[in-house]
Parts: structure tokens; sequence; C-alpha cells
């Protein structure tokens, strides 16, 4: 059974997400989606917020799980007993950081795969962060994340 780990922050998730996952799941009999314990990155969601947001979202997979971690992704993807890690590729600019990152991810643990999956072109420019700056000022995130998600940003945080 060829399971994957398809990490991130997810604060919040985006369509984009949604669809390299949808991506990750045709392609493996199992995907987990790990949402990372990040404080440096300021989440405006705690990891828990962040997992019952995305939850809806993922029903339709039925070998799709979803947690939380904290560590070293790789530590992690082992004891999952997981193969591959996917990780998504919107843009060129991605490239560089994501190939790093899977070049010390094999440098760690060898026997794991770094996969890179893009997500559809409409996709391409959304960012989580991105997603944030246009809520926090008011503008409308219906088309880049899904109703509830959009709905809590529209939410002042507590």
């Amino acid at each position: 059974m060829q399971h994957c780990i398809y990490p991130g922050t997810f604060d919040p998730i985006t369509y984009g997400h949604l669809d390299v996952l949808s991506r990750a799941a045709k392609l493996f009999d199992r995907v987990t989606l790990a949402v990372a314990h990040n404080p440096g990155k300021n989440p405006r969601f705690t990891p828990e917020e962040r997992v019952e947001l995305i939850r809806p979202s993922i029903t339709q997979h039925e070998n799709v799980e979803i947690t939380t971690f904290s560590g070293l992704l790789v530590d992690f993807a082992v004891e999952q007993k997981a193969t591959a890690i996917i990780r998504g590729l919107r843009a060129l600019s991605d490239f560089e950081f994501e190939f790093n990152m899977a070049l010390m991810n094999r440098h760690l643990k060898g026997d794991i795969e770094t996969i890179f999956v893009m997500p559809a072109e409409a996709y391409s420019y959304t960012s989580s962060h991105l997603v944030k700056q246009v809520a926090r000022y008011g503008g409308d995130v219906t088309k880049f994340v899904p109703p509830n998600v959009a709905a809590a940003l529209a939410t002042p945080p507590a």
C-alpha cells in the first residue's frame, strides 16, 4: 500500500491546496494531510482549528485522513510508514525553496521520496498569505477558499 504525507501549515487551506490533495489522492492508496505546528509563521488559526476547517473539504476522499504534527517532517513520515511526501508547486519561485527542502529530507531519510505536484493553473497565484491579507481588509475570498473557511476569516481573531 503506497502512503504519502501532504504536509503544510494550511493557514488557511485554499482551493489550490485541495487541488493538490485531489491529485495526490489519485496517485496514492493512502494520503495523510498533515497540518504543521509552525508558530514561526504566525498562524491565524490553531492547528486544531485548521483541522476542523479542512475536515468538511476532504470527505469525498475515502483514502485521505488528517492529523497534526510537529518536529521533522521526515521523522513524522517514517512514524506514519509513508513512502513519499507531496509538495505543491505553484510557480517557479516555489521551486528553489521546495527543492532545497527535498534535498535535505533526502539527506536525512533517503528512502522517502518527495513528489512535486502542480495545482490547476487557476490556483497558481493563490497562497494562504495572500488570502489572509485580502480577508483582513474585507475583500472577497470566496473564489479562493471553501465557504466555511471564508466565514472563519471574516470573523475577527480572538
